[in-house]
């Protein structure tokens, strides 16, 4: 089945509702492609509605074979989240609101015109443009200190297991001692945080629970694994800065330094490979009791035949 098969008037609707969401949020979403523009922290924005349109093709066949039925629910939804805007604009003004309006409002249409049975196969598409709206600042923030203390932490402990050598330090400073001589002062800055790492893998951790056909208690657990997971690379990266501040020379040790982003996607792999594992396990960990039941009764029936 193909896109194609929608009539012309179809998609002159969606043309028409298109330029309508965006002659009505244009100032929210110019902002939030402002900030993937300037704040490195959320350029995978762009990737977001990229991953939407592929969810949304992977159900291709069930919206094309799909009846639409209007629901009334979605026009008094839309209706209320239209009102909660310009209160929020003129009395509110909580930024991070007016940035998700635009992707309640598209809910509510697409539950408006096409009905609950559209919204079941559209909402993951929708719900996944979250990722895509920056945090508020303050929010962002507070998130990221915590981040950034608890890999000082991690780091520092593990760094003391190593023979001859030191970390001490407070908050998200770590001071590097080898055979007694200060090698080196580390400071876990924002960027260093992990926060960078923790949304990229909540996100994917939504795309591969959606993804793969498991139980939903499976698919809980690979998402809700996505967070240690970025903490556990982020503190291993600290750890290695750390490391190379103890037993490199200083400037391979400043250079280690100077390109911990590059360090950042390094860990790529390890996290990867921890989901993967993960994921791994937990298929060897449940049997499938239809599929076992098939097994034994061919294996018994050709027993018999013999």
């Amino acid at each position: 089945m193909s896109w194609a098969q929608l009539s012309v008037h179809t998609y002159v609707r969606i043309g028409i509702i298109a330029v309508l969401l965006w002659a009505l949020f244009r100032v929210q979403i110019r902002a939030i492609v402002h900030t993937w523009n300037v704040d490195a922290s959320w350029s995978h924005g762009y990737l977001i509605p990229l991953f939407s349109l592929y969810f949304l093709n992977q159900r291709k066949r069930e919206i094309l074979t799909l009846q639409p039925r209007a629901s009334l629910t979605g026009l008094i939804l839309l209706l209320g989240c239209l009102v909660f805007f310009v209160l929020d604009v003129i009395t509110f003004r909580i930024a991070y609101f007016e940035w998700l309006t635009p992707i309640a409002a598209l809910a509510c249409v697409v539950l408006f015109l096409g009905g609950w049975r559209l919204l079941r196969y559209t909402w993951l598409p929708i719900f996944f443009l979250v990722f895509a709206v920056p945090l508020p600042d303050r929010a962002y923030k507070q998130i990221a200190i915590r981040l950034q203390t608890l890999a000082s932490e991690v780091a520092r402990w593990v760094l003391n297991l190593v023979p001859d050598l030191q970390a001490t330090g407070t908050g998200v400073a770590i001071n590097v001692v080898y055979g007694g001589e200060m090698r080196g002062q580390l400071e876990v800055a924002e960027e260093c945080s992990g926060m960078r790492l923790l949304m990229a893998f909540v996100a994917l951790g939504v795309t591969m629970a959606y993804l793969h056909k498991r139980p939903a208690i499976q698919r809980v657990i690979l998402l809700a694994s996505t967070i240690p997971t970025a903490i556990l690379c982020n503190v291993v990266r600290v750890t290695i800065m750390g490391l190379a501040s103890g037993f490199c020379r200083p400037d391979h040790a400043r250079f280690v330094l100077d390109h911990h982003e590059m360090l950042g996607l390094l860990m790529l792999p390890l996290a990867f490979g921890v989901y993967g594992a993960l994921s791994w396990f937990m298929n060897h960990l449940f049997v499938d009791e239809t599929a076992t039941t098939a097994d034994v009764v061919v294996r018994r029936e050709k027993a018999e035949a013999s």
